[in-house]
């Protein structure tokens, strides 16, 4: 994430995380530091996984304190262990008190859905089919959430209601039938917008191609019938499995032949990353 981006978008919203954490005073801190001193503290990871997020949570301490330093001994995308160092933060101790909850909550959840993404990523290595994410994300953290998925080998679906057309099932039902879903949406979207169709049988399938389709989401179907529909589309559209992908059935998708695969699991269900603040010390 460059920092024109994490400054446009990402800097509201965790100005939003301190005041929620923050409402009036930082108390406990106020009552053991009275005033300002310099200090330092480790960045020390609790377990084996993949990185994400250390933009951010360096950003939750230049917001506090615009003088504080992270010194960073890794990279997002790397894979960290156990006992390892990971950087080094220096400021005023209580910018290091105040905001380590709220950086240290950023950086786990992020690096928990690297880990999870990387995890599924690599079941799918060598094959064709790529990983995508979904709308699924926790309210207000989604830009962070879905970087935590590239970091991990991942890709993003669309970002949100503005940037593609799916047409579920309740559109399809607001709609009356596939084929009249689809007719609205190519009269009404951009021309250089894709129209994706989620089907869930392969009647649906036959309609979603008849009517011209781009994308064909095959949701909670069977591998088997997934093979059929795969077939039935025969190339005249890009093709995406979807429907309770996690890490322990990803496998069972490879040999069907979908272009891609969607999981909500990515971060609707990842567990976060332990990672830990330790071994704070004054400098002078």
């Amino acid at each position: 994430m460059n920092t024109i981006t994490m400054q446009l978008n990402a800097d509201e919203l965790i100005r939003l995380a301190l005041s929620e954490d923050i409402t009036s005073e930082d108390i406990t801190t106020n009552a053991v530091m009275r005033e300002k001193k310099q200090g330092e503290v480790e960045l020390i990871c609790k377990q084996d996984g993949i990185l994400a997020g250390l933009g951010i949570f360096e950003r939750v301490f230049v917001l506090l304190d615009a003088d504080t330093t992270v010194k960073a001994c890794c990279k997002d995308g790397d894979a960290i262990k156990n006992g390892q160092l990971i950087a080094t933060v220096t400021g005023d101790i209580r910018v290091l008190l105040s905001g380590e909850r709220t950086a240290l909550n950023y950086l786990q959840r992020m690096s928990g859905i690297a880990t999870y993404t990387h995890e599924i990523a690599s079941l799918l290595a060598g094959t064709d089919t790529k990983l995508l994410d979904t709308r699924k994300t926790t309210p207000n953290m989604r830009i962070f959430e879905k970087y935590a998925v590239k970091v991990g080998g991942g890709y993003n679906h669309r970002y949100n209601l503005s940037d593609g057309v799916l047409l579920k099932d309740n559109h399809i039902g607001a709609a009356g039938s596939v084929a009249k879903a689809v007719a609205m949406a190519k009269e009404y979207a951009p021309f250089v917008r894709k129209i994706e169709v989620e089907v869930e049988n392969l009647e649906m399938v036959k309609e979603a191609v008849e009517a011209g389709a781009d994308i064909i989401m095959l949701d909670n179907m069977t591998p088997e019938e997934m093979k059929k529909a795969v077939k039935i589309i025969d190339g005249r559209a890009e093709t995406e499995c979807s429907g309770n992908v996690t890490k322990e059935n990803a496998r069972r998708f490879v040999d069907i032949g979908v272009d891609y695969i969607s999981s909500g699991a990515l971060t609707h269900s990842a567990p976060i990353l332990d990672l830990s603040l330790k071994n704070l010390h004054a400098l002078d």
